[in-house]
């Protein structure tokens, strides 16, 4: 397909989302919009815009490619997301709303002292930046390839088009533009998944029944796996994991709980929750389905397919297999999924800066809005600058690239707020920064130690157990006499 109709559907979707931004944000661009929404962001729309930023570009195009080498066993993990949900609307968001919080690592300050406050803010912006970036990598260097290329563009200007996009749009609403632009980003890479479903339908001659029967009859409909407990996929291994990945990557990640708490009470937050956990499972499940139905596709019409697992679906839609038209809808899909992850991070990771490390809260609002501004634009300036590490140095599955990175560096957080939620002790305010710290380097070592002498992969368990470790840490660091929470 022509490359400059590409251009004109990416630039008619950008105007779409600054026509979004304009009508949020002309009559509230201060602050308390921009990290808050001004505590009025309906229930549903939150819920449809937390989809939009869960099922980034990397779910778009890496869970079909999963396929390939796991089945569709990454289900097991989805359904370990779904009882994390509950655990967050019963626990965790009663806490956020309870002290009317901006930033939800103020909590740490509440509970233990402002070291371990900044630390877990700074776990965060470090966890959040390195994987948004890793997401927005994924759409920049599709766009590169089946876009830009055609007019011999660097990938390094394609970068800078992309966050000056996303900056532009959300540099003045913040959450308040967000959970509608999110929205609509959210309906439309659904809708595209949805035809591009029905296109292969189409392409292998079959109805619905008939492909649902393929489906089902094929070695790729394989869910859990109960047998081999040294595999990665075990159902234990996944499902555990899916619980607590939700946790610490919704209910501890300032990204997705920002959007909760722009909602006008805890009962429409929670309602949110339930209603996204609800709607994740299913997306998730056509994600995997048609990856399924791309390899019986290729395998029926002894189609190569390439080596990367996650060039699958783009080679299907670039290519003319499934029609021309295809290309369009791919174009769409992959744009929406993208960049409503990087919108809603970008706002996240500014709220926390100048929340968590700026105090902005306490200075006067003209002053608190330049800093505001001016933190916005260094963001994503070094979103660009991580953007480009991370093209030179990633060499394996983007979304697994994540989960990884989420065990480590996710792991202290978890051990935090469990040491702070469930026990009445007080560890050392100075001893914090420490065993934070020391939690990943020594499940690195024992990563390293027991796949070199024992033959074992740890997977995603990695985060249950950084975050033990932690959490004995904070036990072993405790002051002899128990205290209750302070009083703000």
């Amino acid at each position: 397909m022509n490359s400059y109709v590409i251009l004109f559907i990416i630039a008619a979707y950008f105007a779409a989302l600054l026509l979004i931004s304009y009508l949020t944000g002309r009559k509230h661009s201060g602050n308390e919009a921009f990290f808050l929404g001004n505590r009025r962001s309906p229930w549903y729309i939150v819920s449809i815009a937390m989809v939009g930023t869960s099922l980034s570009g990397v779910t778009f195009v890496s869970v079909p490619g999963m396929v390939r080498s796991i089945d569709m066993t990454y289900m097991q993990t989805v359904l370990g997301f779904f009882f994390g949900y509950v655990l967050i609307a019963k626990v965790l968001l009663p806490l956020y709303y309870k002290l009317q919080l901006t930033s939800i690592y103020a909590y740490l300050d509440n509970r233990i002292g402002r070291r371990t406050y900044r630390t877990g803010a700074s776990f965060f912006l470090l966890s959040k930046i390195v994987g948004a970036a890793a997401r927005l990598y994924l759409v920049v260097l599709i766009l590169q390839t089946y876009v830009f290329n055609a007019w011999n563009l660097p990938f390094e200007l394609t970068v800078v088009i992309s966050i000056a996009l996303v900056w532009l749009y959300t540099f003045r609403g913040g959450v308040r533009t967000i959970v509608w632009t999110d929205t609509l980003q959210c309906v439309c890479f659904i809708a595209m998944l949805v035809i591009i479903l029905w296109e292969v339908k189409s392409k292998m001659g079959q109805d619905m029944v008939g492909m649902i029967q393929t489906l089902t009859d094929s070695s790729y409909f394989r869910i859990f796996e109960f047998d081999d407990w040294h595999s990665t996929q075990h159902f234990a291994k996944q499902f555990f994991s899916g619980i607590f990945i939700t946790i610490v990557m919704t209910g501890l990640d300032q990204d997705m709980m920002q959007k909760n708490l722009s909602c006008k009470s805890l009962k429409d937050a929670q309602k949110n929750m339930y209603t996204y956990g609800l709607a994740f499972t299913p997306v998730n499940f056509l994600f995997l389905t048609l990856g399924a139905l791309l390899l019986i596709l290729a395998s029926r019409e002894q189609i190569p397919l390439p080596a990367l697992s996650d060039d699958i679906l783009p080679m299907f839609c670039t290519s003319g297999i499934l029609g021309d038209s295809i290309l369009v809808f791919f174009t769409i899909g992959i744009i929406a999924a993208a960049f409503s992850s990087a919108d809603s991070a970008l706002t996240a990771l500014t709220t926390s800066c100048c929340v968590d490390l700026l105090d902005v809260e306490k200075k006067a609002p003209p002053e608190a809005r330049r800093i505001r501004l001016k933190t916005h634009l260094a963001i994503s300036i070094l979103f660009a600058l991580i953007i480009l590490a991370f093209k030179a140095l990633n060499n394996r599955s983007v979304i697994d690239a994540i989960y990884m990175i989420a065990s480590y560096t996710y792991g202290p957080l978890l051990g935090l707020f469990l040491f702070g939620l469930f026990t009445k002790k007080k560890p050392r305010d100075a001893c914090v920064p420490y065993i934070c710290i020391a939690s990943p380097l020594i499940c690195l070592a024992l990563s390293y130690g027991v796949k070199q002498y024992a033959g074992y992969v740890f997977s995603y368990e990695m985060l249950m157990i950084n975050g033990g470790l932690t959490f004995a840490g904070l036990w072993i660091a405790s002051k002899k006499k128990n205290y209750g929470h302070k009083e703000r």
